[in-house]
């Protein structure tokens, strides 16, 4: 049974709803669904679980050490980067190496802060590592950082998809019969997996990240990723060469700009948006990476004279080759914390003002990875929506679970106890996720403008983005919300088939409460 403590760490109201639905469903199940419960119920008082994912050497690992502001993710080929990894909050840091079979393995970190990069053990009897920081980001969000997909070998993406929830229900006689209380393979993963998804791609956006993010389970249950839950980043933006994009008049990151734009439009509607980063600058400026000696050796390179300077950033070769006061060694130090794009920021900063602190430089640098906007449309998309992401997340694993038990009785207890949930007006936004994701990802089809609206209202918190009308008066506004209710009703009456007017009762009540909620105001 859940805690009063656990209770008070729930994200929200909907997820309290679901918890108390746990909480009374219990009693009136089998014990194994009731050991499914009591997970879905300890996931409902964790933190918002992210998992960051996309293609083998997309930097994903330097852009979680750039997340959490700390780099302790290991970036260099080795066992750990094929193994997922946790890293949530805890009062004493450390790591535990997670077995298949349940064991744990406490390791410390090695000298540097980092996740050791080879482990001691048994490397294919490992499940995952749990890793935990006195971190304040990780209070309220768990960042899952997971193997590269593709070129991975076969057992690195079974563990993958086994923690992430994304392995399908495994044939009769695979495993052997768990005991009534614990959780069966089918149900484990129902509740297993990340609730959200952060997916890394680079300058091109191939078929398989599409598959991967349409095949991706983000939340439990086999929900898909969708605008809800999924944010994509468009990293290592400082090495797309600007003449290749149209529109970006010889600038790097208007060029990376008009990229991420392009790509949110080729993976609509799997994500949210596209945002363009440099994880490495990012990594260098947010972890501690960037040191006083780093400002030292950009100050000595940007007293360099102009033909000279130019010269040396024609190559990362020429820049670590080229003869000048700054050691060889120092060069190629700098070229690993802040690649040439980074080093030249740096040294246009010094030279439009030659007093600039260490401090002050590493904040130009950070300001120019873009990391400032990744965390803002975390904060947009997921914190500011977690609660009801974890509720629709724990609802699909209560109804996953009640499937699973093979009951009919059972089935049905669970099925009427989340009507009546959603029924309620306050968890309307549960109905109008699953409608969201269920046009999004093409369950049920909708003209385009139709899912477009869809897609509007069900996506954003704000009512003003969710009308459209963002920034109007509020009478306006109401007017809007009223008609378009109407509008939605009649369609959902007449001239829509079955599916698309069951998604139709659902908006038409979204733009009623708005409704109601402006007159209320």
């Amino acid at each position: 049974m859940t805690t009063a403590t656990e209770q008070q760490h729930v994200a929200g109201p909907l997820s309290a709803a679901v918890a108390h639905l746990c909480h009374r469903l219990q009693p009136q199940v089998s014990a194994r669904t009731a050991a499914g419960f009591r997970e879905v119920l300890r996931r409902l008082s964790a933190p918002l679980q992210v998992a960051v994912a996309g293609r083998i050497k997309s930097g994903k690992s330097t852009l979680v050490n750039a997340l959490i502001g700390r780099r302790v993710a290991p970036t260099d080929v080795g066992e750990c980067t094929r193994l997922v990894t946790r890293f949530q909050y805890g009062t004493v840091d450390r790591v535990e190496v997670v077995f298949t079979d349940g064991r744990k393995q406490v390791l410390p970190f090695d000298a540097g802060g980092v996740i050791p990069n080879d482990l001691d053990v048994d490397f294919d009897q490992v499940s995952h590592l749990e890793a935990y920081l006195t971190n304040a980001v990780l209070r309220d969000l768990t960042v899952i950082d997971t193997p590269g997909l593709g070129s991975l070998d076969a057992a690195s993406v079974r563990r993958t998809e086994q923690l992430l929830g994304a392995a399908r229900h495994r044939k009769d006689g695979d495993e052997a019969e768990p005991d009534a209380d614990e959780l069966d393979p089918t149900s484990r993963n129902a509740v297993a997996g990340a609730e959200a998804v952060l997916y890394v791609v680079t300058q091109g956006v191939r078929a398989d990240d599409q598959q991967a993010l349409a095949a991706f389970t983000a939340a439990t249950a086999s929900r898909e990723a969708g605008p809800v839950n999924a944010i994509a980043v468009l990293n290592k933006a400082d090495t797309i060469v600007p003449e290749s994009v149209a529109g970006s008049d010889g600038d790097v990151w208007k060029a990376a700009t008009l990229l991420a734009e392009k790509q949110a439009q080729t993976l609509k509607p799997r994500v949210a948006d596209v945002i363009p980063v440099i994880g490495l600058l990012a990594e260098s400026a947010e972890s501690g990476g960037f040191t006083s000696a780093d400002a030292d050796a950009l100050r000595q390179l940007s007293q360099l004279d102009d033909a000279t300077w130019e010269t040396m950033m024609f190559s990362a070769d020429i820049f670590t080759s080229w003869e000048c006061d700054v050691p060889s060694g120092t060069r190629v130090r700098l070229l690993e914390k802040l690649d040439l794009y980074g080093i030249r920021t740096a040294v246009d900063a010094l030279r439009a003002d030659p007093n600039l602190t260490a401090g002050a430089l590493r904040r130009k640098l950070l300001d120019a990875s873009g990391l400032a906007s990744v965390r803002s449309r975390l904060d947009a998309v997921f914190r500011a929506r977690a609660d009801g992401i974890k509720a629709a997340a724990a609802l699909a694993s209560v109804t996953a679970l009640a499937h699973a038990s093979g009951d009919p009785g059972e089935r049905q207890r669970v099925h009427d106890a989340i009507e009546v949930l959603l029924a309620k007006p306050e968890a309307h936004q549960l109905r109008l996720l699953e409608a969201l994701t269920l046009v999004t990802s093409g369950a049920v089809a909708m003209p385009d403008d139709l899912a477009e609206e869809v897609l509007r209202v069900g996506s954003h918190a704000d009512i003003g983005e969710q009308l459209g009308m963002k920034g109007r008066p509020q009478r306006e506004l109401a007017a809007f919300a009223l008609e378009r209710a109407g509008w939605w009703r009649s369609f959902a009456s007449f001239g829509a088939t079955p599916a698309q007017s069951r998604v139709a009762h659902v908006v038409h009540r979204a733009y009623f409460l708005i409704w109601q909620q402006l007159r209320a105001d």
